[in-house]
């Protein structure tokens, strides 16, 4: 049965959708901006700070669903620009680890919702 996942530690959906949804064990996000949960703002910075707060984002997302970061099984990261790819994928790595990352597309998208730097989306399952 499908669940709906809602949590106030990360940004409300900015649309028709819901932060994630749980099918059995199977956990899927949506797309996770770099917005600060309480003030629905972008945080400061550039591609490492927002990298981290979309990563920061969808791991409340994960968690709130009784999944976590270790239990990503695919990532979908889009950026705004390539020229990021190498500083978004250290942040990654710091986040994720090299030796068990998920499996990873990550692509350019023409324009992101509120003219992010990136959205990063998972499927996890739950432990």
């Amino acid at each position: 049965m499908k669940h709906i996942i809602n949590t106030k530690e990360a940004p409300e959906a900015i649309g028709p959708y819901s932060q994630g949804t749980t099918f059995s064990d199977l956990v899927f996000t949506s797309g996770q901006l770099p917005l600060h949960p309480e003030t629905m703002t972008f945080v400061e910075g550039g591609i490492t700070e927002q990298a981290r707060q979309s990563l920061e984002n969808l791991k409340a997302v994960l968690e709130a669903s009784g999944a976590s970061i270790d239990t990503v099984i695919k990532t979908t990261c889009f950026l705004s620009d390539m020229e990021n790819f190498a500083a978004f994928n250290a942040v990654y790595a710091d986040v994720f680890g090299t030796e068990n990352a998920p499996a990873r597309s990550c692509v350019e998208a023409a324009r992101l919702p509120k003219d992010a730097l990136v959205e990063v989306e998972a499927i996890a399952y739950k432990k």
